[in-house]
């Protein structure tokens, strides 16, 4: 799947190679290179001394299981460390990130949320440190935007205000697009670029065609994820489980083995070490 036209070198690119048996790897015959190399070098597995045979279970079972599976469950079933499954997990949901530049059409929906624990479920001096407020206060917002019989979008935000989500509504639908939201004050305006429609939830949830029901879906499959495979998220690794969510959502329409063939086909070319990982290190 990584070299359908016949394997070649990550490091210079070249074809001239022969393969070690005994180390089961290749070595580039170029002379300017020389180098070893196996099918994990240049992807998410690369420096792991996990076996492909594990690696290839947990993508297989984080990429069909609807509401995601956690490290302890990785941990049990494939027998390796509690921390070196939640590694291999965030590095498969990179593999699972698929980003485009191509803008949404048709009918869009755009809504945002807040992602964060009950104050009434925190221990006292959790809630006093992260909870200064109400409604949203102590949580991350999240926005989101799903193309109807399409895919979804969704990413962490700084704030719902109406600069940062008419940025992203402009940024990732075409002009002149349908645009349903709800009442909230921030999308107001949107109706200069697109067909803007808004459904007010005070008075109901379905007018015709005008509702968000969709990317409000996709939020409830998302927190029930959260709230019962994971538990406890940090907002600074939420955008690694809004991609796993936003994947699986987008990929629910093909069989198990496709969504499984598709993450491994997105491995390569992608890095995340430990120490960038907690924050020890930045990401490139």
């Amino acid at each position: 799947m990584r070299w359908p036209d016949g394997v070649t070198c990550p490091y210079c690119a070249g074809k001239a190679l022969s393969y070690l048996s005994t180390v089961r790897k290749w070595k580039c015959m170029n002379k300017t290179c020389h180098k070893q190399f196996s099918a994990k070098v240049g992807t998410v597995m690369e420096d792991s001394p996990i076996g492909l045979d594990k690696w290839l279970a947990a993508m297989w079972m984080i990429a069909n299981d609807k509401n995601g599976i956690s490290s302890y469950e990785i941990h049990r079933a494939l027998d390796i460390t509690q921390k070196s499954a939640w590694f291999l997990l965030h590095r498969i949901r990179l593999a699972m990130q698929n980003g485009t530049l191509e803008k949404m059409k048709g009918q869009v929906e755009a809504d945002e949320t807040y992602i964060g624990g009950l104050a009434r479920n925190m221990h006292r001096s959790e809630r006093g440190r992260k909870v200064k407020g109400t409604g949203g206060k102590g949580k991350v917002a999240v926005m989101g935007l799903l193309e109807r019989d399409g895919k979804v979008r969704a990413k962490v935000i700084r704030d719902a205000t109406s600069l940062i989500l008419h940025a992203e509504v402009r940024g990732n639908v075409e002009p002149g697009a349908e645009l349903f939201t709800d009442a909230w004050q921030g999308y107001s305006g949107l109706h200069q670029q697109f067909i803007h429609q808004v459904i007010n939830h005070a008075e109901k949830y379905v007018d015709g065609q005008i509702h968000t029901n969709g990317i409000e879906n996709f939020w409830s499959l998302l927190k029930r994820g959260i709230k019962g495979t994971y538990v406890s998220v940090e907002p600074f690794h939420l955008f690694r489980y809004l991609d796993e969510q936003t994947f699986r959502f987008n990929e629910r329409k093909g069989k198990d083995a496709d969504r499984f063939i598709k993450t491994v086909r997105q491995i390569a070319g992608k890095r995340l070490t430990f120490d960038e990982l907690t924050g020890k290190k930045t990401c490139h």
